[in-house]
């Protein structure tokens, strides 16, 4: 189901409109990764209600998908294996709106295995495929999330850290490094 009935004739791109630590980034990560993924990275963060660190993971990793694919936005089935409790959960909301594989669309089903991963598999008319997070970036990430956690609590210094965390991985990591393509 590909839609292309969208709000904007053209996403805003004015500087001005982001907060200051967005719109350092903005030029460089939209010359490294494109348009698209800014768009759908703010996006879903918007929708998501902050910048979060599996967020935009999901958002790289539904862009990937649909490259590797050769998959048209909206065309994409998705089984997410990121389960329902946050942060890991998170992923969800950036693959929906990376690939418009919405859970108001049908084309998302979240499972509920016993340890929830950064994970999913795509089925298109063009093929199937499956993609995780690399080890060592899970590892990375998890640690500097514990270590915020052990720092500051459920304060407002996690939600910063968590914040810088998700801004700096947003520049740093490209969506064709982070993935495995995982075989059955």
């Amino acid at each position: 189901m590909i839609h292309h009935n969208h709000i904007f004739n053209h996403f805003p791109l004015d500087k001005r409109l982001y907060n200051s630590d967005i719109a350092a980034i903005m030029p460089e990560t939209i010359e490294r990764y494109g348009e698209s993924e800014w768009r759908y990275t703010t996006l879903a963060c918007e929708l998501h209600g902050h910048i979060g660190l599996y967020t935009m993971l999901g958002v790289k990793m539904g862009l990937w998908a649909r490259e590797l694919l050769g998959a048209e936005q909206g065309s994409l089935h998705i089984i997410s294996y990121a389960g329902s409790t946050p942060p890991i959960s998170c992923l969800n909301d950036g693959l929906q709106v990376a690939t418009e594989a919405t859970l108001g669309h049908g084309l998302i089903e979240v499972t509920h295995p016993h340890i929830p991963c950064a994970e999913a598999e795509f089925f298109s008319s063009e093929g199937r495929l499956r993609l995780r997070l690399k080890p060592d970036r899970e590892e990375l990430m998890i640690k500097e999330l514990q270590s915020a956690v052990a720092r500051y609590g459920s304060t407002k210094g996690y939600w910063d850290k968590v914040r810088e965390l998700a801004i700096n991985y947003w520049m740093e990591w490209n969506r064709k490094d982070i993935f495995e393509v995982v075989r059955e």
